[in-house]
């Protein structure tokens, strides 16, 4: 089990553990439901260093846009995309935000559950492209994160540049107690927040970050309600190698007007899959939880699975994200149920995402 540079700093906060693609993480310091609330309406620090860091230089924005499936050449430098790589028939092989750091030189951030399996396929990819390399740096770089309301007012005090300037899905190099940094705006909670890529000892900075007033540590329990909150979706549950972006509802991910690229042909002939995702809202306390099965009312045969459902700490309701089969008719208002431990408890279709910050 991989354990971060700052284990030594949960331990000190009293963090209870689990294991996460590989890793020993932080999953609370204290009560989930409170720690959610601190970046519904305060400033959370999360500490992400499981992610995987892979920089791309040389004709990396011909080679990107070969490997991924968005045109990642149109991006300007300092600028970030979500995007995904697939292989050749179209599975997701993992999701992925990339950073231009300057014209040649690209940071891909990657699942730490796919770490492997996303620099290999990126180095299958090389043989075309001789003047590009792939460099794998997840053993160099710390991550981590601030998110919430508060988490401008909070950072800007400490860093030596203008966050009113860095605009969502940016990146700018910066200093912070004195050591250099990325420092991103990007985050999976739904809420405006940075993250910080710190070579090195990451400890002097989470101890500055973690002792400002109205800033509190979070583990990855909260992270999960806060991103399915967000409508955002976690390999393993809404994506996979068995579902295409189409899938997900994140066909505008693809950009089928490159030339060629990495499952182009495959996913060409996938635009309408058997099964598409679905956000469901609930009543009640009883929250239907991942790969429980999904009916029409007064049906015998499952329609189809949660792939992720809680109670909302911030709706106060149940909501889950489903893969369901897309001839039956469903749309926002549709009414379902839920196999909640052999209770069928109603649900309706409902817009994604469920929670949407005020801007």
């Amino acid at each position: 089990m991989l354990n971060t540079k700052l284990r030594a700093e949960h331990e000190k906060l009293g963090a209870s553990f689990t294991e996460f693609g590989g890793w020993e993480m932080p999953v609370r310091y204290g009560s989930d439901i409170d720690e959610h609330h601190t970046v519904r309406n305060g400033c959370g620090l999360f500490d992400i260093s499981h992610m995987a860091e892979i920089r791309v230089t040389g004709s990396a924005e011909d080679f990107l846009d070969f490997a991924l499936i968005s045109k990642l050449s149109e991006i300007e430098v300092g600028r970030a995309k979500y995007t995904m790589i697939c292989n050749d028939q179209g599975g997701i092989i993992d999701d992925l935000i990339v950073y231009r750091l300057d014209q040649d030189e690209f940071m891909i951030v990657a699942n730490a559950g796919n770490h492997h399996q996303v620099v290999e396929a990126l180095k299958q990819c090389l043989e075309n492209f001789p003047d590009t390399q792939v460099v794998d740096e997840s053993g160099i770089w710390s991550l981590i994160a601030m998110q919430g309301p508060k988490t401008n007012q909070i950072l800007g005090s400490l860093v030596d540049v203008d966050l009113t300037e860095l605009k969502y899905y940016s990146i700018a190099a910066a200093r912070i107690s004195d050591q250099d940094v990325f420092l991103a705006r990007t985050g999976y909670t739904g809420e405006d927040g940075f993250e910080i890529f710190v070579a090195g000892d990451p400890s002097k900075i989470w101890q500055l970050l973690a002792a400002q007033d109205g800033v509190e540590p979070c583990g990855l329990a909260c992270r999960d309600t806060l991103r399915l909150e967000a409508g955002m979706p976690l390999y393993g549950h809404e994506l996979g190698i068995d579902y295409t972006p189409f899938s997900a509802n994140l066909g505008k991910v693809i950009r089928f007007d490159k030339d060629q690229f990495v499952g182009k042909q495959a996913l060409e002939s996938a635009k309408h899959p058997d099964h598409r995702l679905f956000g469901l809202a609930g009543q009640g306390r009883r929250a239907a939880r991942a790969d429980y099965e999904i009916f029409l009312p007064g049906e015998d045969v499952a329609i189809g699975k949660v792939t992720s459902g809680a109670l909302s700490p911030t709706l106060q309701e149940p909501i889950a994200m489903a893969m369901l089969q897309v001839d039956q008719g469903l749309e926002v208002g549709s009414e379902v149920e839920a196999d909640v431990r052999g209770t069928r408890v109603p649900y309706k279709i409902v817009q994604l995402p469920f929670y949407k910050r005020e801007r």
